[in-house]
């Protein structure tokens, strides 16, 4: 194994035995490198390395493992992330999704509210197309920008917190949060609207066809990012071909051009009583259809998936993404008009679009289909988002630190699950209907716009020695006044629709936010390590027992616990289990300062487990040390208010509940009490 060629390199190689231990759980095998056949008594560092993911050995623990790997899949090492990249064409279908499924349901929304108005408002429909391609135009070239000045990622989070300061960033990152919760809630409901207009039928079931939906691309996101990029392709591509097709066949119909096949236009009848075509209303229709941006920014916040060269590849996939969102929601756009499409209840426009040129054929089934799944995988652009996000503002102590942690495929599996259950809220409460849930949608997404493109305008206004900074300024200046209009829009004449609600949830997302700071704040203050303190000795009245004290880091929590340890045990051993070498070379560099005088060993774990490597180590110790009594002493603080415990990884009690059968075995809790 690589590892052992690692420590060959430091140790003498003609005094190390290599053992597997197998253990009672799955992924109980590792490999151990040690300089001798007993167990490490000296001062000086030891290494351990994990083997690969091996078999569980009790009936339980194989029916579990087998269950989890065939939902899931086998983990996958920590080195392998640079190969869970994306290419450009998986890129496409990862964090286009979204953006390209709104030309399913943008015109429909422009519609809904001109409709009021009567047959009069079919003349401003095409101007209201073309204002939103525009403005396509400006955000997709501004987030251009982005990309080339953040080449390894710029989200509207960083990029505001970079130019503009902590709040302003906070209030992009709700922003960005609470619009990828309404994404998967709209896509999904408006995938199933597309299935219930080609099956009557399904219409009751609505609510659980969007669940179980959810459900799915929760499961295909936990599989991992290249994964999850290789099943939605397909239906992707699939939806822009027969878009496509339907929109040549919808142009050629138009012109005449007979080619065998004649187009059948359905015929809605428009409302009887109809109120004047105002400005107003003109707006309201504009913002409506400002639904057509949603996903936009994806490509700009996701830039760290993408394969080498990772800027110039997301900024070729933007501009792909521009063309093909403003080519299609131009052209049914322009043919709703022509056709003079009418929105009903039991029926999509693009339904009725489709039927129209191409009747009820195969072909509308199997673009129905289409429509529906990249509808419902369109929720899939937040699932690639979202738990990148929350792991920037985990990392930044802004969420809970669960949202940092990777799970078997190398995602962010806390992330995913959490916005699954937002979502699944949503639906619910709003029957998955995508009417009830698009004034909530736009705001959030425009505000995220507004924060990312004022953020750059700074950037370039404070760079004059920018070859690039006049251009950075009039099209990130661009973008930023624009989409600032569009926000004001929005709330002013979506505010009784439901855009208050979102008016009121981004401050409380923030006050969320900026508490969940200062408890990580004061926790990290309180147990910081003063400079120039050392640690004192502990009296000599140790008990005959091995005591084993799992280290995460050097704070007053650990030294209280290694104080404990000393006091009953002349034969105490640190464990510190990580994926990240540099980590631990902290780590040993900090015990050789504090000159702590008992070994320290390092367990790397190329797959995340923390639980299973310790529990494994002790199991060691106990075969080599027959008959003694090992005391597992685990560091742990207390917080002030018991919801803080949310906050925090709850390691030691799941090392707790692993231990607990095992004889010969006791478990000390040395409990950090933290104020208020």
């Amino acid at each position: 194994m690589g590892g052992k060629d690692d420590v060959d390199a430091n140790n003498d190689a003609t005094d190390q035995n290599r053992d597997i231990v197998r253990g009672r759980h799955p992924g109980d095998r590792y490999v151990r490198v040690i300089r001798a056949k007993d167990l490490p008594v000296g001062p000086r560092p030891q290494h351990y390395l994990i083997a690969p993911p091996s078999e569980a050995t009790t009936p339980l623990g194989k029916l579990y493992q087998k269950f989890h790997r065939v939902l899931i899949g086998s983990p996958i090492e920590s080195a392998q992330a640079v190969h869970e990249r994306l290419s450009k064409s998986k890129a496409l279908a990862v964090f286009s999704s979204d953006a390209l499924s709104s030309t399913a349901y943008a015109t429909e929304e422009i519609l809904l509210i001109l409709v009021v108005a009567g047959a009069a408002a079919y003349t401003t429909l095409i101007p209201i197309g073309i204002a939103i391609a525009a403005l396509l135009g400006i955000v997709v070239f501004s987030y251009r920008q982005t990309i080339n000045a953040y080449p390894h990622g710029g989200g509207s989070y960083i990029v505001t917190k970079d130019n503009l300061g902590r709040k302003p960033s906070l209030l992009a990152a709700s922003a960005l949060l609470s619009g990828y919760i309404l994404t998967v809630a709209v896509s999904v409901s408006a995938g199933v609207a597309a299935m219930t207009s080609a099956i009557d039928g399904l219409a009751p079931y609505r609510v659980w066809l969007a669940v179980g939906a959810i459900f799915l691309i929760m499961l295909a996101n936990l599989r991992g990012v290249r994964e999850s990029g290789t099943i939605f392709a397909v239906p992707t591509y699939l939806f822009i071909g027969c878009m496509v097709i339907i929109l040549l066949l919808g142009f050629l119909a138009w012109a005449n051009l007979g080619i065998g096949f004649h187009a059948n236009p359905v015929h809605n009848p428009m409302p009887e009583t109809a109120s004047a075509l105002t400005a107003f209303v003109v707006l309201r229709a504009f913002a409506a259809g400002c639904a057509a941006l949603t996903g936009v920014e994806a490509i700009a916040d996701g830039v760290p998936a993408f394969k080498d060269p990772q800027a110039h590849n997301a900024a070729t996939t933007l501009v792909w993404m521009g063309v093909i969102l403003g080519t299609l929601f131009l052209g049914v756009t322009v043919l709703t008009r022509h056709f003079h499409l009418v929105p009903v209840e039991s029926e999509t426009i693009v339904s009725q679009l489709t039927r129209t040129v191409v009747g009820t054929s195969p072909f509308y089934y199997i673009s129905q289909a289409a429509t529906a799944a990249i509808l419902v995988l369109g929720a899939n652009t937040a699932f690639a988002d979202f738990p990148r996000l929350s792991y920037f503002l985990a990392r930044d102590g802004f969420m809970p630190h669960q949202f940092m942690a990777r799970g078997d495929r190398l995602a962010f599996s806390t992330g995913i699950v959490a916005l699954s259950g937002a979502a699944l809220v949503l639906v619910v409460s709003f029957h998955a209907e995508v009417s009830a849930l698009i004034p909530l949608y736009a705001v959030g997404v425009f505000v995220a716009f507004t924060m990312s493109q004022s953020s750059m305008t700074y950037r370039w206004w404070h760079s004059p020695h920018s070859r690039h900074r006049l251009i950075g300024l009039l099209i990130n200046g661009a973008g930023a006044l624009t989409t600032a209009i569009v926000v004001l829009i929005n709330i002013t004449t979506r505010f009784l629709d439901g855009a208050w609600m979102v008016l009121v949830l981004l401050p409380l997302i923030i006050m969320v936010m900026l508490g969940i700071r200062r408890h990580y704040d004061s926790a990290a203050d309180q147990l910081r390590l003063k400079e120039g303190v050392k640690r004192p000795q502990s009296p000599d009245i140790a008990l005959d027992t091995a005591a084993i004290v799992p280290v995460s880091s050097l704070d007053r929590a650990t030294f209280r616990a290694i104080d404990y340890a000393e006091r009953i045990s002349h034969d105490v051993t640190a464990i510190h289990v990580t994926d990240d070498p540099e980590e631990a070379d902290q780590l040993r560099q900090q015990w050789t300062e504090y000159d702590l005088a008992f070994p320290l060993v390092i367990i790397e774990s190329p797959y995340r487990e923390i639980v299973g490597p310790l529990v494994n180590y002790i199991e060691s110790v106990q075969q080599k040390r027959q008959g003694v009594v090992i005391t597992v002493v685990l560091s742990e603080f207390v917080p002030a208010h018991l919801y803080e415990l949310l906050l925090h990884n709850q390691t030691t009690l799941r090392l707790k509940l692993a231990l607990w059968r095992h004889p010969k075995v006791v478990v000390v809790n040395v409990p950090y009490h933290l104020e208020h």
